[in-house]
């Protein structure tokens, strides 16, 4: 995933790409001087950079924030030199402000960078006798500053914080340059003493701290996908032991770790560049709350697998890792930006995530009338004017749903939750409905499908064993050949509902002679079929939510077959790979919501933190799930994404669980609702996949390396 999300902000980083590997903008990132970028500042202002986002009476090109922060992001994966983040956010904020024109045409056609500060200041604007504002302040680090730089400076007017802009070429400022760990990246200490201020600056799009931040974030998202890039590149080609390194399971976790954060990061980035300025400050610091520490601890691990070649200067690597600590210093860190995730988030609840749905959109009037109906029913007769209608399944071909296209999925779940009626939940129903449509003949279609919708048949699921867990393959119950069908004997474990359940979807050994994953048969097994034995399993939680079950000379005819012989395990896949259209409301769930609430009586410093990082956490897998959801409606297939993003999720969950236990003190360890959400979220990182196998999955099939 990238910033980039329309055809021309693929092109435009691309434009960038190109630059940067004619101009070979690398080298001017290891000049030591710090002076190497004025090589190319004004090349890459003809490639119109700076005046992506200016409007176009103001001499910019007329495009969005979102444009700017996909150049911005692609500066940042080649490593493009110079004050370019706060030049181009400058001529954003001083063409809407009533900033003279030659300011910012200067900008814009790169006569001038520009540097902007933190906003923390004491520095003071007064009104002189000439009605002119003067500012007298200093400050130790200006982001962007150098001789030329047209500086917009933090200050307090009559008590009110503000931001000016002043020119640099006046006998009262003073701009000292700073060594600093990115060479590439100018700084400054600038030092006013009653300065005529340009103009003073009322930014139009959010705050100027949030603009630059954000601008900051589109950057370290580049960072953060470019040390990616050469981390995984470099763990498919070297060798140790004999092998690849990227076969070795220690890599594999570090490069999926490094692709989760720049999932989130570009998804923040792309978020904050995206959003009406009204939900711009929660989203900013959200993205900062990640997208900084992502880009710092990316370049970190990107050195760590690269070994020593990493820890060479002429590798690029180091080179990443200081434009990455110097933007989080010129953002203040990410402390304070999750400190402001979570005070923000309190004050709004978080944000609807808005979808376009465009054809589908005119079929609302009739949904609505259609669920209306429904929603004027007794409880007791909603799932089966549901399942009869098509809308409980929208998903599934007619008849048994309305064969709905994505779009049209979040349409009738926007109108379901609008009439107030909650989809039920068939639990292993919605796994084995679409494997039976799918592979089943005439006969199983009708069987299943109808009273399993209209909840006339419940489901549980016996696939794994006591040898068979992730490695699903490895199962060993046995079916053999009988008249009229199969005999199975063997011993599933882990089911939930197979004590109530009518049916179970059942995975067995047909052929012992094939490659494990041959031999399997897909198998709808009746559980009230004699030699059946349920055992309960008490869980953590102490609930008897699991159960083991043996079965013994179970007979299943041979009608009881889903699809063919020994093809059980493409089907198994199947089963595992489905995945309903879930419409994702907001930005925040009920159990981080139920944290921000008691963090409001928080007052230690290092749990505000975590709670802070945490809604952070929740707002970018709230986003990875929407913009999954913008890419099936585009046509894109489900991949391994989200394996990812249930990794995410239920590390997110997991914390959350426990922090809302150390937040309730004394009382965390009371025995109640959220002591049981604590033991319940255990299951999560276990269940469908181990966290850790599907760490390895995420990263041979996002990442390409080798199995």
């Amino acid at each position: 995933m990238t910033v980039a999300t329309t055809a021309e902000q693929v092109a435009a980083q691309e434009a960038v790409r190109a630059f940067a590997r004619t101009s070979n903008v690398i080298e001017d990132a290891r000049d030591e001087t710090g002076t190497a970028w004025r090589r190319v500042w004004s090349p890459l202002a003809d490639l119109g950079v700076f005046g992506v986002a200016v409007p176009e009476d103001a001499g910019g090109a007329g495009g969005t924030l979102a444009d700017l922060a996909a150049m911005l992001e692609q500066v940042g994966h080649e490593l493009i030199p110079g004050p370019v983040v706060t030049t181009t956010i400058g001529a954003l904020l001083c063409s809407t402000t009533g900033v003279p024109s030659s300011f910012v045409d200067a900008m814009v056609t790169g006569a001038r960078p520009a540097a902007i500060s933190s906003p923390q200041s004491d520095a003071v604007v007064r009104t002189g006798d000439d009605g002119r504002l003067y500012l007298t302040g200093t400050y130790p680090s200006v982001h962007g500053a150098c001789a030329e730089s047209l500086l917009i400076l933090s200050a307090h007017h009559d008590a009110e914080a503000t931001w000016v802009l002043v020119e640099p070429d006046q006998d009262d400022v003073d701009v000292t340059p700073l060594p600093g760990v990115d060479f590439a990246s100018p700084m400054g200490r600038v030092v006013c003493r009653d300065v005529p201020v340009v103009a003073e600056i009322r930014c139009t799009h959010g705050s100027v701290d949030d603009l630059h931040v954000a601008g900051m974030v589109a950057v370290c998202s580049g960072i953060a996908r470019k040390c990616l890039d050469i981390a995984t590149s470099y763990a498919k080609l070297r060798e140790q032991f004999g092998e690849k390194i990227g076969r070795f399971q220690a890599i594999k976790h570090l490069c999926g770790e490094m692709l989760c954060r720049a999932e989130q990061a570009a998804a923040l980035a792309w978020d904050v560049a995206s959003v009406d300025a009204e939900d711009r400050p929660l989203a900013t610091a959200a993205a900062a709350a990640i997208a900084l520490d992502a880009a710092v601890d990316n370049a970190k691990d990107c050195i760590q697998i690269l070994g020593a070649t990493g820890f060479t200067w002429e590798h690029d690597a180091h080179l990443y890792l200081r434009r990455a600590l110097t933007l989080r210093h010129h953002a203040g860190g990410s402390g304070r930006w999750r400190l402001r995730t979570v005070e923000r988030a309190r004050a709004d609840g978080g944000r609807e995530l808005y979808v376009d749905l465009g054809e589908a959109e005119s079929d609302r009037n009739r949904v609505r009338e259609d669920l209306a109906t429904v929603a004027g029913l007794p409880q007791t007769d909603r799932q089966r004017a549901l399942a009869d209608s098509g809308y409980l399944a929208p998903h599934l071909p007619v008849p048994y749903g309305q064969a709905a296209s994505t779009a049209q999925q979040v349409l009738i779940s926007q109108e379901m939750q609008r009439a107030g009626i909650e989809r039920p939940n068939l639990i292993i129903g919605w796994w084995a409905i679409p494997t039976i449509v799918e592979a089943g003949t005439p006969k199983q279609l009708e069987r299943f499908i109808g009273p399993t919708l209209r909840g006339d048949l419940t489901w549980c699921q016996l696939f794994s064993e006591p040898g068979a867990g992730s490695d699903l393959a490895s199962l060993s119950t046995l079916a053999i050949r009988a008249p009229g069908g199969w005999r199975l004997n063997g011993q599933k474990v882990w089911p939930t509902h197979a004590t109530d359940a009518d049916w179970a979807i059942c995975l067995a050994r047909t052929d012992r002679d094939v490659p494990k994953h041959r031999g399997i048969t897909y198998f709808l097994l009746d559980m009230s079929t004699p030699g059946i034995v349920v055992r309960p399993l008490r869980a953590i939680t102490g609930e008897p939510m699991l159960n083991e079950v043996f079965l013994d000379d179970v007979f299943i005819p041979d009608d009881a077959v889903l699809g063919q012989v020994n093809d059980g395990w493409r089907l198994a896949r199947s089963t595992l790979a489905n995945e309903r259209v879930e419409m994702n409301t907001g930005t925040l769930g009920a159990p981080t919501l139920n944290l921000m609430a008691l963090s409001e009586k928080c007052d230690d410093a290092v749990e505000l933190d975590k709670a802070g990082a945490l809604t952070a956490q929740a707002i970018a897998n709230s986003l990875l799930a929407h913009r999954s959801l913008l890419e099936r409606m585009r046509g894109a297939q489900p991949g391994a994404e989200a394996s990812l993003q249930k990794i995410l999720g239920v590390r997110q969950r997991q914390q959350v669980a426990e922090l809302t236990l150390q937040l309730r003190g004394f009382h965390g360890v009371s025995a109640g609702p959220e002591a049981h959400e604590f033991f319940l979220t255990r299951a999560l990182s276990i269940a469908g996949g181990s966290a850790q196998v599907l760490m390895s999955l995420v990263a041979e099939r996002m990442l390409g390396l080798p199995r």
